[in-house]
Protein backbone atom coordinates (compact mmCIF):
# COMPACT_ATOMS: atom_id res chain seq x y z
CA UNK A 1 0.00 0.00 0.00
CA UNK A 2 2.65 2.36 0.91
CA UNK A 3 4.89 1.84 -1.87
CA UNK A 4 1.59 2.48 -4.54
CA UNK A 5 1.15 5.91 -2.73
CA UNK A 6 4.94 6.92 -2.96
CA UNK A 7 5.94 5.52 -6.08
CA UNK A 8 4.14 7.27 -8.46
CA UNK A 9 5.36 11.13 -6.59
CA UNK A 10 8.51 10.99 -7.89
CA UNK A 11 7.97 11.51 -11.63
CA UNK A 12 5.22 14.24 -10.80
CA UNK A 13 7.57 15.82 -8.26
CA UNK A 14 10.62 15.92 -10.60
CA UNK A 15 7.67 17.81 -12.71
CA UNK A 16 6.52 19.60 -10.37
CA UNK A 17 10.46 21.28 -9.33
CA UNK A 18 10.97 21.79 -13.29
CA UNK A 19 7.86 23.67 -13.84
CA UNK A 20 8.91 25.34 -10.72
CA UNK A 21 12.35 26.32 -11.75
CA UNK A 22 10.82 27.14 -14.95
CA UNK A 23 7.97 29.74 -13.53
CA UNK A 24 11.13 31.38 -11.24
CA UNK A 25 13.13 32.20 -14.30
CA UNK A 26 10.37 33.21 -16.02
CA UNK A 27 9.52 35.46 -13.80
CA UNK A 28 12.54 36.87 -12.91
CA UNK A 29 12.89 37.97 -16.80
CA UNK A 30 9.57 39.53 -16.81
CA UNK A 31 10.20 41.68 -14.14
CA UNK A 32 13.84 42.60 -15.93
CA UNK A 33 11.54 43.26 -18.70
CA UNK A 34 9.03 45.02 -17.31
CA UNK A 35 12.24 47.32 -16.01
CA UNK A 36 14.10 48.14 -19.24
CA UNK A 37 10.30 48.70 -20.45
CA UNK A 38 9.52 51.19 -17.98
CA UNK A 39 13.41 52.44 -17.86
CA UNK A 40 13.00 53.21 -22.00
CA UNK A 41 9.45 54.86 -21.66
CA UNK A 42 10.75 56.61 -18.29
CA UNK A 43 14.16 57.71 -18.54
CA UNK A 44 13.85 61.28 -19.14
CA UNK A 45 10.95 61.89 -17.18
CA UNK A 46 12.51 60.14 -14.27
CA UNK A 47 15.70 62.23 -14.37
CA UNK A 48 13.98 65.53 -14.84
CA UNK A 49 11.02 64.38 -11.52
CA UNK A 50 14.34 63.57 -9.69
CA UNK A 51 15.76 67.10 -10.65
CA UNK A 52 12.78 69.13 -10.03
CA UNK A 53 12.42 69.17 -6.29
CA UNK A 54 14.29 70.15 -3.28
CA UNK A 55 11.56 69.19 -1.47
CA UNK A 56 12.94 66.04 1.43
CA UNK A 57 9.16 64.83 1.66
CA UNK A 58 8.16 65.06 -2.15
CA UNK A 59 11.67 63.21 -3.09
CA UNK A 60 10.37 60.36 -0.57
CA UNK A 61 7.19 60.25 -2.94
CA UNK A 62 9.17 60.56 -6.53
CA UNK A 63 11.21 57.55 -5.18
CA UNK A 64 8.61 55.78 -4.44
CA UNK A 65 6.32 56.78 -7.39
CA UNK A 66 9.09 55.86 -9.97
CA UNK A 67 10.10 52.25 -8.27
CA UNK A 68 6.36 51.52 -8.21
CA UNK A 69 6.58 52.44 -12.06
CA UNK A 70 10.02 50.72 -13.06
CA UNK A 71 9.67 47.89 -10.48
CA UNK A 72 13.56 47.81 -9.24
CA UNK A 73 14.84 49.80 -6.31
CA UNK A 74 18.26 48.93 -7.62
CA UNK A 75 17.67 50.46 -10.87
CA UNK A 76 16.06 53.83 -9.64
CA UNK A 77 18.92 54.41 -7.52
CA UNK A 78 21.17 53.73 -10.20
CA UNK A 79 19.41 56.50 -11.86
CA UNK A 80 19.44 58.44 -9.04
CA UNK A 81 23.26 57.90 -8.96
CA UNK A 82 23.42 59.41 -12.44
CA UNK A 83 21.61 62.33 -11.67
CA UNK A 84 24.04 62.77 -7.97
CA UNK A 85 26.92 62.06 -9.71
CA UNK A 86 26.50 64.80 -12.90
CA UNK A 87 25.92 67.51 -9.94
CA UNK A 88 22.19 68.21 -10.79
CA UNK A 89 21.56 66.71 -7.39
CA UNK A 90 23.40 66.86 -3.88
CA UNK A 91 23.78 63.48 -1.70
CA UNK A 92 21.46 65.00 0.53
CA UNK A 93 18.42 65.27 -2.01
CA UNK A 94 18.88 62.05 -2.91
CA UNK A 95 18.71 60.50 0.32
CA UNK A 96 15.32 60.94 0.69
CA UNK A 97 14.34 59.33 -3.13
CA UNK A 98 16.50 55.93 -2.21
CA UNK A 99 14.17 55.80 0.83
CA UNK A 100 11.25 56.04 -1.05
CA UNK A 101 12.93 53.92 -4.12
CA UNK A 102 12.79 50.92 -1.23
CA UNK A 103 9.26 51.68 -0.28
CA UNK A 104 8.05 51.21 -3.85
CA UNK A 105 9.65 47.86 -4.65
CA UNK A 106 8.02 46.21 -2.70
CA UNK A 107 4.54 46.89 -4.83
CA UNK A 108 5.01 43.44 -6.51
CA UNK A 109 4.82 41.04 -3.85
CA UNK A 110 1.32 43.11 -3.24
CA UNK A 111 0.56 42.27 -7.10
CA UNK A 112 1.42 39.22 -6.31
CA UNK A 113 -1.46 38.31 -3.53
CA UNK A 114 -4.09 39.28 -6.07
CA UNK A 115 -3.44 36.31 -7.64
CA UNK A 116 -5.64 34.86 -4.61
CA UNK A 117 -8.73 36.88 -4.91
CA UNK A 118 -10.85 34.50 -5.59
CA UNK A 119 -9.98 32.17 -2.86
CA UNK A 120 -11.45 33.97 0.13
CA UNK A 121 -9.22 33.13 3.11
CA UNK A 122 -6.42 32.17 1.05
CA UNK A 123 -6.72 35.93 -0.49
CA UNK A 124 -6.45 36.85 3.62
CA UNK A 125 -3.26 35.45 3.98
CA UNK A 126 -1.72 36.28 0.54
CA UNK A 127 -2.58 40.34 0.70
CA UNK A 128 -0.79 40.01 4.68
CA UNK A 129 2.15 38.34 3.23
CA UNK A 130 2.35 40.68 0.49
CA UNK A 131 1.82 44.07 2.17
CA UNK A 132 4.72 42.94 5.46
CA UNK A 133 7.39 44.06 3.09
CA UNK A 134 5.90 46.95 2.57
CA UNK A 135 4.79 48.14 6.35
CA UNK A 136 8.16 46.86 7.43
CA UNK A 137 9.90 49.61 4.77
CA UNK A 138 7.35 51.87 5.72
CA UNK A 139 7.75 52.00 9.51
CA UNK A 140 12.07 52.03 9.10
CA UNK A 141 11.08 55.76 6.99
CA UNK A 142 8.80 56.33 9.57
CA UNK A 143 12.21 56.59 12.12
CA UNK A 144 14.85 57.31 9.83
CA UNK A 145 13.37 59.85 7.45
CA UNK A 146 13.15 62.63 10.27
CA UNK A 147 16.91 62.21 11.48
CA UNK A 148 17.96 62.83 7.90
CA UNK A 149 15.62 65.54 7.73
CA UNK A 150 16.88 67.16 10.35
CA UNK A 151 20.53 65.87 11.57
CA UNK A 152 21.23 64.78 8.09
CA UNK A 153 21.82 60.68 10.08
CA UNK A 154 22.06 58.83 6.91
CA UNK A 155 23.66 61.57 4.54
CA UNK A 156 26.59 61.86 7.04
CA UNK A 157 27.10 58.98 7.84
CA UNK A 158 27.49 57.44 4.54
CA UNK A 159 29.74 60.71 3.47
CA UNK A 160 32.18 59.71 6.68
CA UNK A 161 32.16 55.68 5.31
CA UNK A 162 32.96 56.73 2.34
CA UNK A 163 35.58 58.54 2.74
CA UNK A 164 37.02 56.50 5.57
CA UNK A 165 36.99 52.99 3.43
CA UNK A 166 37.20 54.14 0.03
CA UNK A 167 39.30 55.40 -2.64
CA UNK A 168 37.14 57.06 -3.95
CA UNK A 169 38.71 59.35 -6.41
CA UNK A 170 37.31 58.35 -9.69
CA UNK A 171 35.64 61.07 -12.23
CA UNK A 172 31.95 59.97 -12.96
CA UNK A 173 32.03 59.59 -16.49
CA UNK A 174 28.27 59.59 -17.16
CA UNK A 175 27.57 55.88 -17.92
CA UNK A 176 26.77 54.84 -14.53
CA UNK A 177 24.77 51.76 -15.15
CA UNK A 178 23.34 48.68 -12.78
CA UNK A 179 22.29 44.91 -14.27
CA UNK A 180 19.27 43.81 -12.01
CA UNK A 181 19.09 40.27 -12.89
CA UNK A 182 20.97 37.47 -14.86
CA UNK A 183 18.82 37.86 -17.26
CA UNK A 184 19.66 41.34 -18.79
CA UNK A 185 21.57 40.25 -21.65
CA UNK A 186 18.29 37.80 -22.80
CA UNK A 187 16.17 41.06 -21.68
CA UNK A 188 17.96 42.88 -24.16
CA UNK A 189 17.58 40.62 -26.64
CA UNK A 190 14.20 40.67 -26.68
CA UNK A 191 13.89 44.53 -26.30
CA UNK A 192 15.20 45.37 -29.46
CA UNK A 193 13.56 42.24 -31.38
CA UNK A 194 10.35 43.91 -30.33
CA UNK A 195 11.48 47.68 -30.78
CA UNK A 196 8.64 49.85 -28.97
CA UNK A 197 8.78 49.72 -25.36
CA UNK A 198 4.90 50.15 -25.11
CA UNK A 199 4.61 46.58 -26.67
CA UNK A 200 7.34 45.18 -24.24
CA UNK A 201 5.93 46.29 -21.56
CA UNK A 202 2.24 44.87 -22.23
CA UNK A 203 4.35 41.31 -23.16
CA UNK A 204 6.13 41.91 -19.72
CA UNK A 205 2.97 42.33 -18.16
CA UNK A 206 1.34 39.00 -19.50
CA UNK A 207 5.11 37.10 -18.89
CA UNK A 208 4.24 38.51 -14.81
CA UNK A 209 1.24 37.08 -14.27
CA UNK A 210 2.33 33.54 -16.54
CA UNK A 211 5.24 33.33 -14.09
CA UNK A 212 2.60 33.97 -11.15
CA UNK A 213 0.34 31.66 -12.08
CA UNK A 214 2.79 29.12 -12.64
CA UNK A 215 4.42 29.39 -9.21
CA UNK A 216 2.00 29.86 -7.52
CA UNK A 217 0.32 26.22 -8.72
CA UNK A 218 3.79 24.33 -8.71
CA UNK A 219 5.78 25.89 -6.03
CA UNK A 220 4.14 24.04 -3.36
CA UNK A 221 3.70 21.10 -4.87
CA UNK A 222 7.77 21.15 -5.60
CA UNK A 223 8.89 22.32 -2.42
CA UNK A 224 6.07 22.84 -0.08
CA UNK A 225 3.83 19.93 0.29
CA UNK A 226 6.50 17.43 -0.03
CA UNK A 227 8.98 18.98 2.03
CA UNK A 228 7.41 21.20 4.21
CA UNK A 229 9.00 19.63 7.90
CA UNK A 230 12.74 20.20 5.93
CA UNK A 231 11.81 23.92 4.63
CA UNK A 232 10.54 24.89 8.62
CA UNK A 233 13.59 23.23 10.30
CA UNK A 234 16.35 24.14 7.76
CA UNK A 235 14.78 28.13 6.83
CA UNK A 236 11.71 29.29 8.48
CA UNK A 237 12.12 27.47 12.29
CA UNK A 238 15.25 29.81 13.75
CA UNK A 239 14.73 33.59 12.78
CA UNK A 240 18.56 33.90 12.76
CA UNK A 241 18.63 31.57 9.76
CA UNK A 242 15.39 32.21 7.94
CA UNK A 243 17.36 35.87 8.18
CA UNK A 244 20.29 34.53 6.66
CA UNK A 245 18.92 32.50 3.75
CA UNK A 246 16.51 35.86 2.80
CA UNK A 247 19.72 37.69 2.65
CA UNK A 248 21.91 34.76 0.96
CA UNK A 249 19.34 34.08 -1.86
CA UNK A 250 18.35 37.89 -2.61
CA UNK A 251 22.16 38.07 -3.29
CA UNK A 252 22.02 35.78 -5.36
CA UNK A 253 19.31 36.87 -7.90
CA UNK A 254 20.54 40.65 -6.84
CA UNK A 255 16.36 41.52 -6.61
CA UNK A 256 14.22 41.50 -3.38
CA UNK A 257 10.98 41.72 -5.27
CA UNK A 258 11.85 38.24 -6.27
CA UNK A 259 12.53 36.85 -3.55
CA UNK A 260 9.62 38.10 -1.33
CA UNK A 261 7.09 37.18 -3.69
CA UNK A 262 7.55 33.63 -4.28
CA UNK A 263 6.91 33.79 0.04
CA UNK A 264 3.80 35.03 -0.74
CA UNK A 265 2.16 31.57 -1.97
CA UNK A 266 3.71 29.85 0.66
CA UNK A 267 2.06 31.88 3.32
CA UNK A 268 -1.01 32.18 1.39
CA UNK A 269 -1.57 27.99 1.68
CA UNK A 270 -0.71 27.74 5.34
CA UNK A 271 3.07 26.52 4.52
CA UNK A 272 4.93 29.10 6.30
CA UNK A 273 3.01 31.14 8.96
CA UNK A 274 3.59 35.07 8.34
CA UNK A 275 5.90 35.50 11.93
CA UNK A 276 8.35 33.10 10.66
CA UNK A 277 8.23 34.73 7.11
CA UNK A 278 8.96 37.76 8.20
CA UNK A 279 12.90 37.32 9.39
CA UNK A 280 13.06 35.92 5.64
CA UNK A 281 11.53 39.53 4.35
CA UNK A 282 13.86 41.26 6.64
CA UNK A 283 16.98 39.34 5.40
CA UNK A 284 16.04 40.06 1.86
CA UNK A 285 16.03 43.49 2.43
CA UNK A 286 19.67 43.33 3.36
CA UNK A 287 20.65 40.64 0.35
CA UNK A 288 19.56 43.59 -2.02
CA UNK A 289 22.16 45.95 -0.94
CA UNK A 290 24.21 44.03 -2.89
CA UNK A 291 23.95 47.18 -5.10
CA UNK A 292 26.71 48.35 -2.49
CA UNK A 293 29.27 46.21 -3.47
CA UNK A 294 28.66 46.75 -7.47
CA UNK A 295 28.55 50.29 -7.05
CA UNK A 296 32.58 50.52 -5.30
CA UNK A 297 33.49 49.35 -8.46
CA UNK A 298 32.49 52.77 -10.35
CA UNK A 299 35.00 54.67 -8.07
CA UNK A 300 32.92 57.38 -7.29
CA UNK A 301 31.71 59.29 -4.42
CA UNK A 302 27.80 59.56 -5.84
CA UNK A 303 27.78 56.15 -6.21
CA UNK A 304 29.71 54.73 -3.05
CA UNK A 305 27.54 56.89 -0.82
CA UNK A 306 24.62 56.60 -2.26
CA UNK A 307 24.90 52.49 -2.04
CA UNK A 308 26.05 52.88 1.08
CA UNK A 309 22.52 55.30 2.27
CA UNK A 310 20.82 51.84 1.13
CA UNK A 311 22.50 49.36 2.85
CA UNK A 312 21.97 51.32 6.50
CA UNK A 313 18.82 52.05 5.60
CA UNK A 314 17.47 48.22 5.50
CA UNK A 315 20.41 47.10 8.00
CA UNK A 316 19.22 49.83 10.36
CA UNK A 317 16.02 48.69 9.72
CA UNK A 318 17.17 45.15 10.31
CA UNK A 319 18.45 46.31 13.61
CA UNK A 320 15.36 47.93 14.95
CA UNK A 321 12.76 44.84 14.26
CA UNK A 322 15.35 41.57 13.91
CA UNK A 323 16.10 41.36 17.74
CA UNK A 324 13.21 42.00 19.82
CA UNK A 325 10.11 39.11 19.16
CA UNK A 326 7.75 42.03 20.24
CA UNK A 327 8.73 44.54 17.68
CA UNK A 328 8.82 42.63 15.63
CA UNK A 329 5.77 41.41 16.03
CA UNK A 330 4.29 44.98 15.16
CA UNK A 331 4.57 44.75 10.79
CA UNK A 332 3.17 41.19 11.25
CA UNK A 333 -0.04 42.84 13.26
CA UNK A 334 -0.33 45.61 11.27
CA UNK A 335 -0.30 43.07 7.63
CA UNK A 336 -2.52 40.89 9.42
CA UNK A 337 -5.13 43.79 9.99
CA UNK A 338 -5.05 44.48 6.40
CA UNK A 339 -5.12 40.58 5.36
CA UNK A 340 -8.71 40.34 7.29
CA UNK A 341 -10.00 43.67 6.11
CA UNK A 342 -9.28 42.79 2.71
CA UNK A 343 -11.29 39.78 3.07
CA UNK A 344 -14.18 41.75 4.40
CA UNK A 345 -14.29 44.08 1.38
CA UNK A 346 -11.80 43.44 -1.26
CA UNK A 347 -11.51 46.75 -2.46
CA UNK A 348 -9.16 47.34 0.67
CA UNK A 349 -6.25 45.62 -1.02
CA UNK A 350 -7.00 48.10 -4.00
CA UNK A 351 -7.42 51.36 -2.39
CA UNK A 352 -4.32 50.37 -0.36
CA UNK A 353 -2.22 50.16 -3.73
CA UNK A 354 -3.80 52.65 -5.73
CA UNK A 355 -3.13 55.15 -2.43
CA UNK A 356 -0.06 53.95 -1.26
CA UNK A 357 1.92 53.47 -4.68
CA UNK A 358 -0.33 56.14 -7.24
CA UNK A 359 -2.20 58.42 -5.89
CA UNK A 360 -1.00 59.59 -3.12
CA UNK A 361 2.26 60.32 -4.26
CA UNK A 362 1.39 61.61 -7.77
CA UNK A 363 -0.89 64.46 -6.05
CA UNK A 364 1.82 65.12 -3.70
CA UNK A 365 4.67 65.36 -6.42
CA UNK A 366 2.13 67.42 -8.96
CA UNK A 367 1.16 70.29 -6.11
CA UNK A 368 4.89 70.51 -5.05
CA UNK A 369 4.96 71.08 -8.83
CA UNK A 370 3.52 74.07 -9.09
CA UNK A 371 5.06 74.87 -5.92
CA UNK A 372 8.12 75.22 -6.99
CA UNK A 373 7.53 76.95 -10.32
CA UNK A 374 6.07 79.74 -7.80
CA UNK A 375 9.26 79.59 -5.65
CA UNK A 376 11.69 80.12 -8.84
CA UNK A 377 9.39 82.84 -10.48
CA UNK A 378 9.83 84.68 -6.95
CA UNK A 379 13.58 83.87 -6.85
CA UNK A 380 14.27 85.08 -10.69
CA UNK A 381 12.42 88.51 -9.47
CA UNK A 382 14.31 89.00 -6.78
CA UNK A 383 17.98 88.46 -8.62
CA UNK A 384 16.36 91.16 -11.35
CA UNK A 385 15.33 93.48 -8.40
CA UNK A 386 19.13 92.91 -6.86
CA UNK A 387 20.32 94.17 -10.42
CA UNK A 388 18.68 96.89 -10.88
CA UNK A 389 20.05 97.68 -7.47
Amino acid sequence: MSSSKTGPKGPNRLFSVLITVLGLLLFMLSIDLLTVSMIRLNSDFASSLFRATNNPFIGLFVGLLMTALIQSSSTVTAMIVAVVASGSLTLGQAVPLVMGANIGTTITSTLVAFSFIMKRNVFKKALAAGVLHDIFNILTVLILFPLEVYFGFLSETASFITATFFDSGGEYDGNYQYNVLFTRPLTLWIANLIGQPFLLLLFAVIMVFTSIKLLSKFVLKSFMSANVNKINKHIFQKPFFSFLYGAFFTAAVQSSTVTTSIIVPAVANRKVSLVKAFPFIIGANIGTTITAAIAAIYKTDAAISLAVVHFLFNMIGAMLFMPFPSIRNIPVKIATYLGNESTRTRLVGFAYILLTFFIIPFLLIYFNKNEDIREMGHADRYQKTEIKK
